[in-house]
């Protein structure tokens, strides 16, 4: 049994999940205990996921009306801020996540040598690979790879992952309004973290193919405005990134001139 620190919160986007969300709730508690915090954000599905969450021991936050992945993981980040969480571990209410890798990323999170602010569970690294991946997502992926080393200089594998432990110093940030993409936080989130001095790793991830229900990037069309949109956000992140540290460089040049 996985054991965590009762200042861990594992955090749960969630949208029209009936069939498969307490599955994935008694999965979590019978792999962590039953003490272990468990956050549904609700992002206005119309089924029973609500229902079905509370029954299986949840805290639930609900949106009103679908408001889309990120938006609710940045409502979870809040959440964790406001409650004093040091840790949080984000996993899908699909299933595709499984339980087995909450240990460890969290072990990760917490090793006093490293201090990693985002722990990335890559499903490419592990062994026990039980999750099939579309061409059009494995394009993307390897281009938002290439992306990134270019850009950073780092190497990931998959950076489109869901599954991450983040640390305190990270989800603060996530938390704040301008720092995190509401639309498609992947490839272009890891990019700007990165060039802002956070560490990342990836460990090796054990996911499942979809069983129930549709996936956000079902559809040839979808992955070509994913990926679009993607490349389009890495592309205005570098940009920010080099726009505000030339800024504080005039500034520190401004300052050295007068003084």
């Amino acid at each position: 049994m996985t054991c965590l620190d009762r200042k861990t919160l594992i955090l749960i986007p969630a949208y029209n999940e009936e069939d498969t969300i307490a599955d994935v709730l008694h999965n979590i508690h019978g792999e962590c205990g039953s003490n272990v915090d468990v956050l549904v954000i609700n992002d206005g599905s119309r089924d029973h996921t609500v229902e079905r969450a509370r029954e299986a021991g949840a805290i639930v936050v609900s949106h009103i009306y679908n408001m889309g992945y990120g938006v609710s993981l940045q409502t979870g980040y809040k959440y964790a801020v406001d409650h004093n969480y040091e840790f949080i571990i984000q996993m899908d209410a699909d299933g595709q996540h499984d339980v087995c890798n909450i240990g460890s990323i969290y072990n990760e999170l917490v090793k006093d040598k490293h201090h990693y602010d985002i722990v990335i569970g890559s499903r490419f690294l592990a062994e026990d690979n039980k999750m099939k991946v579309g061409i059009a997502k494995k394009v993307a992926i390897s281009f938002f790879n290439a992306a990134i080393k270019l850009v950073t200089r780092k190497k990931f594998t998959d950076p489109t992952s869901g599954l991450q432990g983040l640390s305190r110093r990270a989800f603060t940030a996530y938390s704040l309004y301008d720092n995190f993409d509401t639309n498609y936080p992947d490839a272009n989130i890891i990019t700007k973290m990165l060039l802002n001095g956070y560490k990342l790793k990836e460990v090796p991830a054990v996911m499942h193919s979809r069983e129930n229900g549709v996936s956000m990037h079902s559809g040839l069309l979808k992955n070509i405005s994913y990926m679009f949109t993607v490349t389009l956000n890495i592309v205005v992140v570098v940009m920010r990134f080099h726009l505000i540290k030339k800024g504080r460089k005039d500034i520190v040049d401004a300052n050295s001139d007068n003084g």
